[in-house]
């Protein structure tokens, strides 16, 4: 397989590369520190498409494909991952997710508004009990007949105090487990809504992540995605393509702390010489270049299965769980590469290194990874080497 980026590919990382070098870069540290959300760089992330690329034209997306995707998370990622996130939520969960399984009258409703920016979205599924354990949601969605009363609460919610339409997924029938949970588009200016404070995090602290309440919120029967009881499904579907995003991320991190070590240490002297010149630092680059280079392909791969209409469930595991753990070694070994200056913001190694640890935990942990990962190749009938044409393109 020839990994072969298309002029339209190349094009999306130039902008992506452009837009976190020129724009994002500045104030970055200050946006960090005081944990104030990029309001205006979220305006230009919808105003040059990266807020709904993988969405049909007709709905205001860019109609891209998912190596396109990664391609401009990678970028955006390599300097700012609160803003990265806010892509990743409302291109691989709420827009790939209401697109997919939505009807057209949700869609025309909706999809429009979460492409360009004008709404972000919110993808809830987390609670105070259901994390991993996606099935023990207490949040309730019971059936009024032309309604449903929604009740509950939803922890770590990416977007949550600045989105304007959630994907909520709700208990309608316990006895049916998770068979009988529901996905609910809710807005976020019903009466019952509630946003509670924002969370001061590790990483990514500029991003907006908060608990929500719902209250006796009157959820309208048409903003049902799916039949009856496809919730479960619906997130579970959802968040195997959130995985590619998320891979995605980690994979910019662990670039972006590399090129920051590789440069560091071509102008640092130690001993008469540039400290790349020392074995010591030499192999870390070495061993830095090689495994962000195989998360590289593992992500790639996946996006590639999926933009195929095959099955990429072990493959988006496969690199969530290698670029996240690339992440986090190659970060804390980009701050040893600086030493003492490593350990200061105004390097930015450290704020990467922060960042890093969350790809190991959101969208499901590296233990729930290989979990899935396991099952798929004990199966033995859905994990299939891709073999393709000497001649095959990522296109």
């Amino acid at each position: 397989m020839i990994f072969e980026l298309n002029e339209e590919q190349l094009a999306v990382r130039e902008a992506a590369r452009d837009f976190a070098q020129n724009v994002l870069k500045e104030g970055v540290i200050e946006r960090d520190t005081h944990m104030t959300y990029p309001k205006d760089e979220v305006r230009q992330m919808g105003e040059l498409g990266f807020l709904g690329m993988m969405a049909d034209p007709q709905y205001g997306g860019g109609g891209m494909d998912t190596i396109s995707y990664v391609l401009a998370m990678e970028e955006i990622s390599k300097i700012d991952n609160s803003c990265s996130v806010i892509m990743s939520v409302n291109n691989s969960l709420v827009c790939w997710g209401l697109e997919t399984f939505g009807n057209e009258t949700q869609k025309a409703k909706y999809l429009s508004k979460l492409t360009s920016g004008e709404w972000i979205g919110a993808f809830c599924l987390s609670e105070p009990e259901a994390g991993s354990d996606a099935t023990s949601q207490r949040t309730t969605a019971i059936d009024m007949g032309d309604h449903y009363l929604l009740n509950g609460t939803k922890n770590w919610i990416t977007n949550g105090g600045t989105s304007k339409a959630h994907l909520v997924i709700a208990q309608t029938d316990a006895e049916k487990g998770h068979k009988g949970i529901n996905v609910l588009i809710v807005e976020t200016d019903w009466d019952g809504v509630a946003v509670g404070a924002k969370e001061d995090k590790l990483g990514i602290r500029s991003s907006d992540t908060h608990s929500i309440m719902y209250n006796d919120v009157k959820v309208p029967k048409e903003n049902r995605i799916g039949d009856d009881g496809f919730g479960f499904k619906f997130a579970m579907k959802t968040l195997n393509g959130g995985r590619i995003g998320i891979a995605a991320q980690a994979l910019g991190i662990a670039a972006g702390a590399y090129e920051l070590a590789l440069a560091y240490s071509q102008e640092r002297k130690a001993f008469g010489k540039p400290i790349s010149k020392h074995q010591a630092i030499a192999f870390k680059l070495a061993d830095m270049a090689t495994e962000i280079e195989a998360a590289r392909m593992l992500v790639y791969r996946a996006a590639w299965m999926k933009d195929r209409g095959m099955d990429y469930t072990a493959a988006a595991a496969m690199a969530k769980v290698f670029a996240s753990e690339v992440a986090m070694k190659h970060t804390v070994e980009a701050v040893q590469v600086h030493g003492g200056y490593g350990f200061v913001k105004e390097y930015h190694v450290e704020r990467l290194m922060r960042d890093a640890k969350i790809t190991q935990i959101y969208e499901g942990t590296s233990e729930i990874q290989r979990m899935v990962i396991s099952r798929q190749i004990l199966k033995g009938d859905t994990y299939i080497p891709v073999v393709a044409p000497a001649n095959a393109v990522m296109q």
